[in-house]
């Protein structure tokens, strides 16, 4: 349980300026501190901010946005989420400006102070909730008492209460594939090959932002920044781990050499060695294993067949791993061309049914419309061509290797609203 602790803990330190056109003394305000909450919200700092800057605002109706480089931050969007996709090279603290006049309607979707975040974020419970258990009743059917303690426990940032409350929505879990394997290993005495198992499946909810850059960059500060949403693509869609039994799989990298190192002959008095190399090729679906044997000395096959034998027998296999590499082939298939996966077909539910699902359900008309979120939009910068790179990802502030299995990503990384919101960039063609 350390990595949702590290994750429930996470902060941004943001200085938050007023914006000069709303400044009517002097010497103008000096900018607010506040460390921000990863997994909160961007209105629900209005308490702390509108105080603050009280004395120096102009007479009007007060609604609190915020932009950054004259780009307005999505309030719907957590903040910790916000960083990591705005500020490819962290920005400590993040200079943000705030506005109380002037709500660019245009841009952002209208927000009502704490009620509306509330709102939107039981809409993206419910959703998630449809994703992962195919119904959102058990959402639904919350008592108001837990429903606002749930509430609660995220705006104070409260793990273990929003643990004692969520846990009554028996959301379904995925199996941590790196605790399976780690367990497996300890207790291997023979070698495993492949077993027939039951199927394991499991639906993640995931959001995805995707910031298209056209220029190469070798350094995170050179990436150009985000001037307009328009440029940042905005895919909502669950991904489906299915685990198909037990499979042999040499090593956790894609390609391992092994160099055995053997006597030629004892008689021998310069000692040479023989080389022994062995690269096993992994691909997504591992029925057979090529190995490639360069042998320099004929007489010595035995000898090094039993070699490898006893290698192979000292727990070097294990599962084959659903990894974050192969939750981006779902996600991103345009990036995987030449892995033959376009006719890869998208496992779980439809997205669109499950917001009409989950929005058939809305029993209170409170309820944030068309928030954006609840589509997957597909402007411009979404259609990636199959030139484009990936050059970073990020999930709750960590760049994590592509080889780390997606279960142990979809278990502790991902946001009280249940959804695991990635960030991404990618170099596309001019």
């Amino acid at each position: 349980m350390e990595a949702p602790k590290y994750v429930w803990e996470g902060a941004i330190p943001l200085q938050i300026h007023l914006h000069e056109s709303q400044v009517t003394t002097l010497p103008p305000p000096p900018p607010a501190l506040i460390l921000a909450p990863r997994i909160g919200y961007l209105p629900l700092l209005a308490p702390l901010i509108k105080p603050y800057f009280s004395s120096t605002l102009p007479p009007g109706v007060d609604t609190i946005w915020f932009d950054y480089n004259g780009l307005p931050l999505k309030w719907y969007i957590p903040t910790g989420v916000l960083f990591d996709l705005l500020c490819p090279e962290p920005e400590r603290p993040w200079n943000i400006t705030v506005h109380f006049r002037g709500y660019p309607g245009n841009v952002l979707i209208p927000c009502e102070g704490e009620d509306s975040v509330k709102w939107s974020f039981i809409n993206s419970l419910k959703e998630a909730a449809y994703i992962m258990n195919g119904n959102c009743k058990n959402v639904m059917n919350m008592s108001q008492s837990d429903q606002l303690e749930l509430w609660h426990s995220v705006m104070n940032g409260n793990l273990e209460a929003y643990q004692r409350v969520s846990s009554k929505l028996k959301l379904a879990t995925v199996d941590d594939e790196y605790a399976s394997l780690c367990l497996q290993k300890s207790q291997q005495s023979v070698i495993e090959t492949d077993l027939p198992a039951q199927a394991k499946t499991g639906r993640v909810p995931v959001r995805l932002y995707v910031l298209s850059v056209s220029n190469d960059f070798d350094d995170l500060d050179e990436i150009p920044r985000a001037d307009s949403w328009e440029k940042i693509s905005y895919i909502n869609r669950p991904v489906e781990i299915r685990k198909e039994g037990k499979q042999c799989f040499l090593c956790k990298r894609q390609t391992c050499n092994w160099q055995l190192c053997m006597w030629r002959n004892e008689l021998d008095a310069n000692s040479h060695l023989l080389y022994f190399q062995c690269s096993i090729l992994c691909r997504s679906k591992l029925d057979t294993l090529n190995l490639f044997l360069f042998l320099l000395h004929p007489i010595l096959n035995f000898t090094i067949f039993i070699c490898l034998l006893c290698y192979m027998h000292s727990s070097f296999f294990a599962d084959k791993c659903f990894t974050l590499h192969d939750a981006l082939k779902i996600l991103l298939p345009e990036l995987f061309l030449d892995e033959s996966l376009m006719n890869v077909k998208l496992g779980g539910v439809d997205l669109e049914d499950a917001v009409r699902n989950s929005n058939e359900d809305v029993t209170s008309d409170k309820v944030v419309e068309d928030q954006g979120q609840n589509v997957c939009k597909q402007p411009e910068a979404c259609r990636i061509s199959s030139s484009a790179k990936i050059k970073l990802i990020r999930i709750q502030g960590i760049e994590p290797k592509l080889e780390i299995p997606f279960s142990w990503v979809a278990n502790n990384l991902l946001n009280p609203d249940y959804f695991l919101h990635v960030c991404v960039c990618v170099k596309v063609a001019q």
